[in-house]
């Protein structure tokens, strides 16, 4: 287990698909990981729901989610009346540049859970996924809530250690 403390380190491990939790000492309003206690993977890879659900206990066809930072919302997503997606509560209709980019993302039936991000919601996170997109010109990242199978979603530092001692993530990012 190894704690980062810098999002260029954080991003690096992304690169080469390695499994990245991130931990901001509080929780989020709302049903889904929203940045501050979640699971993070590279969205471009066609395996990641597979490896992130393998890692988190749970079925091999359970859907994941992204976080898009809100500026570039309307190229991956078509938002019909929607602005914006803050808490991740819509299934949205994905673009072909979602199905074609970011296949982790997009569900069976063409849609995606998205969190749409602006920087002043969440500076670090919004930091972390700006990062991805210089490198990678992909401004989104897989996220799913930091918890295993059975377990409750992580509240606390203890809690994240517990957590990552009891499975095998080793990367554990703190902004």
């Amino acid at each position: 287990m190894k704690i980062i403390y810098n999002k260029e380190e954080a991003v690096d491990l992304l690169l080469q698909q390695k499994l990245v939790v991130i931990f901001q000492n509080h929780s989020e309003w709302g049903a889904r990981a929203l940045g501050n206690r979640s699971m993070l993977f590279d969205p471009r890879n066609k395996n990641a729901k597979e490896i992130v659900n393998k890692v988190k206990g749970r079925q091999w066809w359970r859907p994941t989610a992204a976080t898009i930072l809100y500026e570039y919302r309307n190229d991956y997503l078509d938002m019909h009346t929607l602005d914006e997606s803050p808490y991740m509560t819509f299934a949205i209709d994905a673009k072909q540049k979602a199905i074609d980019e970011v296949p982790a993302c997009v569900h069976v039936d063409n849609t995606c859970r998205f969190q749409t991000l602006k920087r002043e919601q969440n500076p670090n996170y919004y930091d972390l996924i700006k990062l991805f997109y210089d490198r990678t010109g992909v401004p989104l990242l897989l996220n799913t809530s930091f918890n295993l199978k059975g377990w409750p979603i992580v509240e606390t530092f203890g809690d994240a250690i517990l957590t990552l001692q009891n499975s095998n993530i080793n990367y554990l990012y703190r902004p």
